[in-house]
């Protein structure tokens, strides 16, 4: 089985990912008080920025999830990459949600453990020889 670059990439976005969503609150509160004040727009190049992060992240956890079923590699860290990038892609307010599955979906992407069907599959071939 072999590891694979795409998977720790993926890692390391969903862990920037993990920080950006932790400050998001933040930041897209802050800009918001600050438009309050000043009457400015800098809130919405916030929620966008955070947003594209968001969906850069699932765009990278399906092709990960692709090249790790071609490669036998267990699914979990991917799926659920593709759950927590998506629960901040649809709505800010599940940053925290987010951040909690990115964080679990970091640890099984950086394993890259290999699927069951995999080990069952070179089981059966070391039997049969």
């Amino acid at each position: 089985m072999n590891r694979l670059k795409l998977n720790t990439w993926t890692g390391i976005l969903d862990i920037i990912n993990c920080v950006l969503f932790a400050l998001s609150w933040f930041v897209i509160a802050g800009t918001a008080f600050s438009d309050a004040s000043n009457g400015g727009n800098a809130t919405n190049s916030a929620a966008v920025f955070f947003y594209g992060m968001a969906w850069i992240g699932v765009i990278l956890n399906v092709i990960a999830l692709l090249q790790s079923r071609r490669h036998g590699i267990s699914l979990v860290g991917p799926v659920l990459g593709i759950i927590g990038s998506a629960l901040f892609g649809f709505t800010a307010a599940m940053a925290f949600p987010a951040l909690v599955v990115l964080i679990v979906a970091t640890v099984f992407t950086m394993l890259q453990h290999p699927s069951k069907s995999y080990v069952q599959s070179h089981n059966s071939n070391l039997n049969n020889q």
